[in-house]
């Protein structure tokens, strides 16, 4: 079990729920991608891609409000964090990347939508179209992965950390969300050991990873 820290941030109310049949759907492909028991595809990031794309010119109106929670205790409570650059994957219009900013060197904000890339502009002075499957980075070259409603690549992001480096996991809405999986099944699919420490916050939740070998 990793262990979980007191909640700090309350869970105000108005919480806004995805619909229930389409999020069990994307919580299925996203446990068995980490799992390995589903191929991630050109196909599927390309489905995501125009999805995002197409959600680009609305998205901060919809998702601004009450989110950030669990970025802000993330990043106050999972510390220490190593000195250098953080990959956030799934960056989008760049909401979070300012608040990453204060805590990170370099912020350079990964997305496979090109619309959401540009909506970041003002937010995001590092932007990178990529896919999280195969990352436009080198083996153990950032310090941290911040995954924020992310689907997980396991291999790839283990990849790109540095042996001390950390993974952020985190889930604007807990396990409502389309994308959560817990911290123990992400610690699992992780090639190698690895602890976390997790908290909930605001309407999400988030874990910190570390290797122990």
């Amino acid at each position: 079990m990793s262990p979980l820290l007191p909640r700090v941030l309350p869970s105000p109310e108005g919480k806004p729920l995805p619909p229930k049949d389409t999020a069990e759907a994307f919580r299925a492909f996203a446990r068995d991608l980490a799992a390995g028991r589903r191929s991630w595809t050109r196909e599927a990031a390309g489905f995501l891609a125009g999805l995002f794309d197409q959600l680009a010119s609305s998205w901060d109106t919809d998702q601004a409000t009450g989110r950030d929670d669990p970025v802000r205790d993330a990043l106050a409570r999972g510390g220490p964090f190593p000195h250098g650059t953080c990959l956030e994957l799934g960056s989008g219009t760049g909401l979070f990347t300012p608040a990453l900013a204060t805590a990170f060197t370099t912020v350079i904000s990964i997305d496979l939508s090109e619309q959401m890339l540009r909506q970041a502009a003002g937010r995001s002075p590092a932007r990178v179209r990529a896919d999280a499957g195969a990352l436009p980075s080198a083996d153990a070259s950032v310090a941290v992965v911040a995954a924020i409603d992310m689907l997980l690549f396991p291999d790839e992001m283990a990849r790109v950390l540095a042996p001390a480096g950390v993974l952020l996991w985190i889930n604007q809405l807990g396990q409502d969300g389309p994308l959560y999986l817990p911290a123990e099944d992400v610690a699992a699919a992780l090639p190698g050991r690895w602890t976390a420490v997790e908290a909930a916050a605001g309407w999400g939740s988030w874990a910190a990873l570390r290797r122990t070998r």
